[in-house]
């Protein structure tokens, strides 16, 4: 099935919904048309004039980019310009651009905690609140024997998922009562004739994200001129999210040996590290990119070290005072697992969506270089 712009924007912002991102963020489309059909879509860190190139000699109809191309808004578009020349050369050869950034960071299947799996982190857990996600209960009534179509409907659009269950509903029988007015085009009954008919009251658990689809899906689904239903907001479970993870080590290590690991996991030609070598570290706090106005939250949870990048000379010196070790992977160092994982992630949703998209990884070069 052709896949178009807007099908591989509705994959990611399936995972990493915008309103995740931070206000200063401007993730979304850079560059194109959300219609433009796709076969090819390359994905990398950053875009730049080098990976511009990759894609050209890729073919690529799209590229996926963690940091935006555009943050702020531009005065000028100059062509001798490194960013004008790109600009230029993406509109020239018509591909598309879309960033997914503070949002990516702050999902549930986030770089962070991409990054806490591969330091295969035990008991992984959101770092701090960040944002929560409300759960709501969904209340339709739907005469008979409809009650099935409807169920269906909201359960594909969100409804309806537990932990790892899918499709839980309940429901009840009951009678329901309406009265046609002039202007209607009852389902069943007559106007200006009260009705009195057999329905299920139907419930389904929703997050808040999905509630506008849940309710585009049951009116479609349903039967009625005017559909019946009721939302409820529930205070008994809700979802957490936040740039950073936290969890405990497989088993306790020297500062020196797991900053071994991190540079061994990311492929790393080097690290900075801050804290006694010899100590014991039995947990770790884990945030892609840079991380240090996570500190003060880090410290108040007995954590023993912080992986993270862009750390601060004064920064790190006052949280190795205060008894916190921190690991600096750099900021690309943290970041560049961007590639293979939406590669793997948009792969595997494409396949079973139907389309046909080879989504290809694109890493720059290392900016930084250790001697």
């Amino acid at each position: 099935m052709q896949a178009r712009v807007k099908d591989v924007v509705n994959m990611i912002e399936g995972y990493f919904p915008l309103h995740l991102a931070e206000s200063w963020d401007n993730p979304g489309l850079q560059i194109g048309s959300c219609n433009r059909p796709v076969e090819r879509v390359l994905i990398s860190l950053d875009l730049d004039l080098e990976i511009l190139e990759k894609a050209l000699l890729e073919r690529a109809d799209l590229i996926i980019t963690h940091h935006p191309l555009f943050f702020k808004p531009m005065k000028s578009i100059n062509f001798d310009m490194p960013e004008g020349a790109l600009i230029k050369g993406l509109i020239r050869s018509d591909i598309s651009v879309y960033s997914a950034h503070t949002n990516l960071d702050a999902g549930e299947l986030g770089l962070s905690q991409v990054l806490a799996e591969r330091l295969e982190l035990q008991e992984i857990t959101p770092l701090d609140n960040y944002k929560r996600e409300d759960l709501l209960k969904i209340v339709a009534f739907v005469p008979l024997p409809q009650e099935e179509a409807v169920r269906s409907a909201m359960s594909k659009a969100g409804a309806g998922h537990i932990g790892k269950y899918s499709d839980c509903s309940f429901s009840t029988r009951g009678q329901g009562t309406f009265l046609p007015g002039e202007d209607t085009r009852p389902f069943i009954g007559e106007k200006g004739r009260l009705e009195e008919v057999e329905e299920f009251r139907l419930e389904m658990v929703l997050y808040k994200k999905d509630l506008q689809n849940v309710v585009e899906a049951l009116k479609k689904a349903h039967p009625y001129e005017e559909a019946a239903y009721d939302i409820y907001h529930l205070e008994n479970e809700y979802k957490l999210f936040s740039m950073g993870r936290k969890g405990r080590l497989k088993a306790p290590l020297k500062l020196k040996d797991l900053a071994g690991l991190v540079k061994q996991v990311l492929q790393l030609d080097g690290i900075k590290v801050a804290g006694d070598m010899d100590t014991e570290i039995k947990n770790a706090a884990v945030v892609s990119g840079a991380g240090t106005s996570l500190i003060a939250s880090v410290l108040k949870q007995n954590i023993d070290v912080l992986v993270t990048g862009d750390v601060k000379y004064h920064e790190a010196k006052e949280a190795a005072s205060m008894g916190l070790s921190v690991i600096d992977a750099g900021h690309q160092g943290t970041e560049q697992i961007v590639s293979s994982h939406l590669c793997n992630l948009l792969s595997a949703d494409s396949q079973n969506k139907g389309f046909k998209i080879n989504f290809i990884p694109g890493y720059s070069s290392n900016l930084f270089h250790f001697l």
